[in-house]
């Protein structure tokens, strides 16, 4: 006699924007145009060992998998130095939906009172601009970014859920991201919150995407003023010199992967709410799929730090950041997401990200310093970078 086969049952359909509201301290959640991601719960924590973050975190998925957690992905936040700071998580629950939908935002709250400390102070920050440039004229390095941090208290915690709502809904193209990141020593919950513009890396089956930023322009919201600043953009040396280390790199990375690998001759400019990137879309095909080093985690590990958050070399770039930068970054310009058990996942690089932990909200920004940059124009750049997250926030006088 035969035995009918057990029912398929449907995946649950959920809608994105009852994944956003959803969300709570302590979940995972990441959007993009790809989709939105929802995780809650932990089944097991990665720990990662001499062989790297994504050897362990396949062996992770598939322990996962033999112990019946159905469809198990590996989720979370590294940091720029994935050494010091990693929090990848199998999460116990996880919910998908569709990309976000454009809504209106709702207004940023504007009852709290805010102190804000730069460190280090703007001068310093110049200073260490020129610091750099004395070291790129020696030939030491050809690009380093310098970032530098707004330390805010509030008077009241901030909401981090309705943050991360008015980021998605200020922006739904961006990837959104909210990791619990809480450290031993933290005096509450630590959360990394953002929209990052840059996509570090994707993989979809054998197709791989990269889409480095490199160069940037403040946003004016004049439409005449940007497509002055859109054209100042595309035809700036300095710009295109720096945007160029970026994408080369990254094309040499990927290369190395692909069997067929397009890298477009000229970048083109791209758009948020606040800035103007320019950005070069790396598309290729997987020589094996199969190989572990191929996984959405293998390729992102590859590429972590690009010289859009670092700097080329990339190891003389790490020296000058340790050397120059009074800040560690934490989990700012590392890399967050997601990878499922076949490989495939989406990385993003974390700017335009916070660390909230009670009142205290950490901001970084950084700019690319390559020969040509100007003290005072990248001290700009940075102030304009921290308007995505002082705009959620509803700080309004932090230039």
């Amino acid at each position: 006699m035969s035995i009918p086969a057990a029912p398929v049952r449907p995946r649950p359909v959920h809608r994105a924007a009852d994944l956003l509201a959803a969300y709570l301290p302590g979940s995972f959640y990441f959007s993009s145009t790809r989709g939105t991601l929802l995780a809650d719960g932990v089944h097991a924590r990665v720990r990662s060992g001499s062989a790297g973050q994504a050897s362990a975190a396949a062996e992770a998925l598939d322990a996962a998998a033999a112990a019946g957690l159905p469809e198990p992905v590996v989720a979370g936040a590294v940091g720029f130095r994935p050494e010091r700071e990693s929090g990848l998580v199998v999460p116990a629950v996880v919910r998908r939906a569709g990309a976000p939908t454009a809504v209106r935002a709702p207004e940023a709250e504007t009852g709290a009172r805010w102190t804000l400390t730069p460190r280090p102070e703007p001068s310093h920050y110049a200073q260490g601009v020129r610091r750099a440039l004395e070291l790129i004229d020696r030939g030491d390095l050809s690009k380093v970014v310098l970032a530098r941090c707004l330390e805010l208290t509030a008077d009241t915690p901030p909401w981090v859920p309705a943050l991360l709502a008015r980021l998605v809904r200020a922006d739904p193209a961006a990837y959104a991201f909210a990791a619990d990141v809480t450290a031993p020593g933290d005096p509450a919950p630590r959360t990394l919150v953002g929209a990052s513009p840059e996509l570090l890396v994707s993989r979809r089956g054998s197709t791989v995407v990269a889409n480095p930023l490199a160069g940037s322009a403040p946003r004016s919201g004049d439409e005449a003023v940007d497509r002055e600043r859109i054209a100042r953009l595309l035809g700036s040396a300095k710009d295109l010199d720096e945007h160029a280390h970026t994408s080369a790199q990254v094309a040499d990375v990927l290369g190395r992967y692909c069997v067929d690998l397009q890298v477009p001759e000229r970048p083109e400019v791209i758009g948020t709410p606040t800035m103007w990137h320019l950005s070069t879309r790396v598309t290729g095909r997987l020589a094996d799929p199969t190989d572990p080093a191929c996984s959405a985690l293998g390729l992102a590990e590859a590429l972590h730090p690009t010289p859009a958050v670092c700097g080329v070399p990339r190891s003389g770039a790490l020296d000058a950041i340790a050397g120059l930068e009074p800040e560690d970054r934490g989990y700012y310009a590392g890399m967050v997401g997601w990878m499922g058990l076949d490989g495939d996942g989406e990385w993003a690089v974390t700017i335009r990200s916070a660390e909230v932990c009670d009142r205290a909200v950490r901001l970084f920004a950084g700019a690319g310093i390559v020969a040509g940059s100007d003290p005072a124009a990248e001290l700009a750049e940075t102030t304009a970078k921290f308007g995505t997250l002082l705009r959620a926030l509803g700080v309004t006088d932090a230039a």
